[in-house]
């Protein structure tokens, strides 16, 4: 996964890779040229007395290290920023992908370990670009070429290399094989930790309404310890690594010098020979410790690299219809100019991969202009779910959907959505001020608009109290605001968008029963022409609906007028009873 994800973003950045390779091929070369020369100065300048070759080669070798630390520093240069692009390819990808996701893909994945894919895992690849690139060609080749050389300066001295090169390359195989399960298992628990310590954050005041953070602690201790033993496991493997290394470097070091001195006594070898010599045995060894070191994050590369490729090759459960080679586009910017908003359901289901039981069947009904339809049920009986399959949030697995009689599968995703306006069953908003939040709906709404809707949506008694108005800043999430202020700014975000279409997702619920009232008052007033679906709790909010629809364990058990159902279906008058406390059948 992780040479099949280099290649391809590889292929991006063809030009800086042929030039980092060739810069590297120069220095290496420069690099392996510099022992040879010291040889010549010491053996015919130095041990001959020859002032004129010790000046001459000295500035040869002078030449020769400058040009290798310029190749070297370019090189260098280059490699930090292809890894830097490669990281901001991968970011981007990423958080392309997850925004083509349903929110079932992104719940299967968890919005943590997203997160992690996102930012740790990238940060890791890109880090691991940058020692591949740094390392790409200088280290095979200096160390091919120095088992060249060093063969040209003495084969019998060759020896040494037989020996160490086998020792090193069984030290790398030994810890890279004992590495990548230790990688695995920590990028999953930095995913458990995460989550833990977001759910943390997030509810912090529950677990401190139930005194519980005694517990809390504990539990994200006994990851945090999982977490930490990892990674000592981990540390402890790539810092005996380095001893290792050195002990066979300082053991082949002293067995060339010992053996070395003998042939120079013998008369079989030059004083120089010997310093060139040792200084490509350092090279070879310099080379197998830059292959040990990109070998040794290579592990949690290819482990980050696992999980990118799990979400980038995730194909989403809902596609454009061009994207499903299905055929051209049924619908463009003409159908939203036409659109009138008639939402017909003609025996819809909708299963979660692998479960027994579906979570919607054998829905039909038809919702039309200048009408609202309510969905009312038991809790867990499907409503939300039945609101989010209309924008394909989640896609219908039985039936059909259709949108002015167009099947909305046929639609594409954009021109599907750009026909409605949604309140999430979760108000959320994001960071940034009101006026952000608000203009997310309608990216050219003036002032006076924007005041206009937070009018409608009864949020002008508390916009009145901030004294930066629509400037005032905005917490991430909203959590700088309350539950029933941030309904009113997503409903008014909402009615920005003037759509055929509105749907509302239990988007009341947090409102007190007055400004529940004067604002669905505002509502009809307001969306006299349009469709209106609403998934509501309260029995009160659904009275003047045209259509109820009544679900039951994922079922339609009934659907019509309050007063019909009041008389014909008992579920619903089950529901009524429980919140009006109503004496008996009306």
């Amino acid at each position: 996964m992780l040479i099949g994800l280099m290649r391809r973003l590889l292929g991006a950045h063809k030009g800086p890779v042929v030039a980092i390779v060739v810069l590297q091929l120069v220095q290496t070369a420069a690099t392996l040229m510099l022992p040879t020369v010291n040889a010549a100065i010491i053996d015919d300048g130095i041990v001959a007395g020859n002032n004129a070759v010790i000046t001459g080669l000295g500035t040869v070798m002078a030449a020769v290290a400058v040009v290798q630390a310029a190749a070297a520093i370019a090189a260098g240069y280059l490699a930090a920023v292809v890894a830097m692009r490669i990281g901001h390819q991968l970011r981007a990808e990423i958080f392309t992908k997850i925004q083509s996701l349903s929110s079932q893909e992104v719940a299967a994945f968890g919005t943590q370990s997203l997160t992690t894919r996102a930012t740790n895992d990238t940060q890791q690849i890109q880090a691991f670009s940058v020692l591949v690139f740094t390392m790409l060609v200088a280290g095979p080749a200096m160390g091919l070429g120095g088992i060249v050389l060093a063969l040209q300066q003495d084969v019998a001295l060759s020896a040494v290399v037989i020996v160490i090169v086998p020792v090193l390359l069984l030290i790398m195989y030994l810890i890279v094989r004992r590495l990548i399960p230790l990688y695995r298992e920590g990028q999953d628990l930095l995913d458990r930790a995460g989550g833990i310590l977001r759910e943390q954050i997030m509810g912090a005041n529950v677990i401190r309404a139930f005194v519980r953070q005694d517990h809390e602690v504990r539990r994200f201790a006994r990851t945090n310890s999982s977490l930490t033993a990892n990674n000592l496991q981990s540390a402890l493997l790539v810092a005996g690594m380095l001893p290792l290394i050195m002990l066979v470097v300082n053991i082949s070091s002293v067995a060339v010098v010992w053996l070395g001195g003998h042939r120079i006594q013998a008369g079989l070898m030059n004083i120089g020979a010997l310093a060139a010599f040792i200084a490509y045995i350092l090279q070879i060894l310099l080379a197998i410790m830059m292959a040990m070191y990109v070998l040794m994050t290579a592990p949690r590369a290819a482990v980050c690299a696992e999980r990118i490729g799990a979400v980038l090759t995730t194909e989403p459960s809902v596609r454009d219809p061009q994207d499903t080679g299905a055929g051209p586009r049924t619908a463009g910017s003409g159908f939203l100019q036409d659109a009138k908003g008639v939402v017909k359901f003609n025996r819809v289901g909708f299963s979660y991969p692998g479960a027994e039981e579906p979570v919607l069947a054998e829905i039909t009904f038809t919702a039309g202009p200048g009408t609202t339809t309510a969905i009312v049920g038991s809790t867990g009986s499907g409503k939300s779910t039945l609101l989010n399959l209309i924008p394909r949030f989640l896609d219908s697995t039985a039936g059909t959907i259709s949108l002015d009689g167009v099947d909305i599968k046929d639609l594409p995703l954009d021109t599907l959505r750009a026909a409605m306006s949604i309140v999430p069953q979760h108000s959320h908003l994001f960071s940034g001020t009101i006026a952000d939040n608000l203009r997310m709906a309608a990216p050219d709404a003036t002032d006076e608009e924007l005041w206009d809707a937070l009018e409608a949506a009864q949020t002008m008694r508390f916009m009145r109290e901030l004294p930066l108005g629509l400037a005032t800043p905005v917490g991430q999430g909203g959590t700088n605001l309350s539950g029933g202020q941030r309904q009113r700014l997503c409903i008014t975000r909402a009615l920005l968008r003037k759509s055929p279409l509105y749907l509302f997702d239990d988007s009341f619920s947090a409102l007190d029963y007055d400004t529940d009232t004067r604002l669905r008052q505002a509502l009809a007033a307001r969306l006299t022409d349009a469709t209106v679906i609403v998934v509501a709790e309260r029995i009160s909010a659904v009275e003047n609906a045209d259509l109820i629809l009544v679900l039951d364990g994922g079922r339609l058990v009934a659907q019509g007028t309050h007063l019909e159902l009041l008389e014909t279906s008992s579920t619903y008058r089950e529901i009524a009873d429980s919140q009006l406390a109503l004496d008996g059948p009306a």
